[in-house]
């Protein structure tokens, strides 16, 4: 075993109590996924990360505050696992990039991802933003996972007014 897979080992022991502390709750860990490139292509429908990362970052809100890496490929090959998965509902996500020497924000609707050589293409439904740009440099930030109840969804708003008018109820 070598230094890596002590630190990754080490890793997963950090992030199960945390997990399981979540799951106890009745909870979701809610994460945000971040894939970096040095090289963008959107348009015809088709976003193209060039020479993507091998790793995705993730991260969750208070109060887990868990962060870690997944292989982009591994990222790609669980994309239809679980009930939930982001083959079903898929997510919506938001690309800095390079366009042409000035930064674009587009938001989008990620579908159907692969892996093509050192590139990560997805299909993509603009929802915001220019309808095609080439750059030097992108990010592209993935949706929560967990849904339907992330704090930034509808049913997350709701849930989180019905928990705070039920505190109410219960002090007074």
């Amino acid at each position: 075993m070598n230094r890596r897979d002590v630190v990754i080992a080490g890793g997963a022991m950090l992030v199960a109590p945390a997990l399981a502390s979540a799951a106890a709750d009745d909870e979701a860990v809610e994460l945000l996924f971040v894939q970096t490139s040095g090289g963008v292509t959107l348009g015809d429908g088709k976003l193209t990360l060039k020479k993507a990362s091998p790793n995705t970052l993730y991260f969750s809100d208070r109060p887990e505050r868990i962060v870690g890496r997944v292989t982009t490929r591994d990222f790609v090959d669980h994309w239809a696992s679980g009930d939930d998965s982001f083959k079903q509902d898929p997510p919506n996500a938001v690309l800095t990039a390079d366009n042409g020497g000035s930064a674009e924000e587009v938001t989008m609707v990620l579908r159907a991802p692969r892996i093509e050589g050192s590139s990560l293409v997805y299909d993509v439904e603009i929802l915001n933003g220019t309808q095609e740009l080439s750059g030097e440099w992108a990010s592209l930030f993935i949706d929560l996972i967990g849904r339907p109840l992330t704090p930034l969804s509808y049913a997350g708003v709701a849930r989180r007014a019905g928990r705070r008018t039920a505190r109410r109820i219960m002090w007074r």
